[in-house]
């Protein structure tokens, strides 16, 4: 009951911040998500099934999609827990939202997640700062990826913000992601970004590239 009163208090927090900001108001927009896409091309094969996570106001789907076969409508899913921030990335997608599955929920609470082989996060698991919380993340991401599959999960690093849209964060190493993911996944490639927010002010992101045994 307690998780699922904190997940009904992050949907609120969420929903209230994609109602009340444009995207040149939030501080992790970015037009092109050009670390994600230089990880993504390093996976041989390419993922056909992908989720991105928190992914409402992600560049990504429309990147995959330009990328991606005109015949293969679900095959990327988008997850956010804020209502406003999926209707936004319809929107901006247009005709082609009808391309993508769209899940409304927490990750750690959503009743099911698709079975995918590349679970995208940007700017998710930072939040999810309770160890239990972070354990219980891991295991989705692991139930979720197929074998043989990967996970690109980027977060701030040890250097970024210690609060981001009011809330605290966990700044990590990629070595410190891994050892989270340790149980199903392995470490094999990582990179470093630093975003410029639209106002122009410079945070760090760690992106860790994981494959799942």
């Amino acid at each position: 009951m307690e998780r699922l009163e904190t997940a009904r208090s992050a949907e609120a927090h969420w929903q209230s911040v994609y109602l009340a900001k444009s995207d040149a108001e939030l501080s992790w927009f970015q037009d092109r998500p050009a670390t994600s896409l230089a990880l993504h091309a390093r996976i041989d094969p390419r993922p056909v099934r992908v989720l991105d996570v928190g992914g409402g106001q992600s560049a990504l789907v429309a990147a995959l999609l330009d990328a991606g076969p005109e015949d293969s409508p679900g095959s990327i899913s988008v997850l956010d827990i804020a209502p406003a921030a999926v209707e936004r990335a319809k929107l901006r997608l247009g005709e082609r939202s009808d391309r993508v599955r769209w899940i409304v929920g927490s990750v750690l609470e959503v009743d099911s997640l698709p079975s995918v082989d590349l679970w995208h996060d940007r700017a998710v698991l930072h939040f999810v700062t309770e160890p239990s919380d972070r354990r219980r993340y891991a295991d989705r991401a692991a139930a979720s990826v197929v074998a043989g599959g990967h996970a690109i999960v980027a977060n701030f690093g040890p250097q970024g913000p210690e609060r981001c849209s009011g809330l605290p964060v966990l700044r990590q190493s990629a070595n410190e992601i891994a050892t989270l993911f340790a149980s199903s996944f392995d470490l094999i490639d990582q990179a470093e970004e630093s975003h410029l927010t639209p106002w122009g002010k410079p945070q760090q992101f760690v992106y860790s590239l994981l494959r799942r045994r």
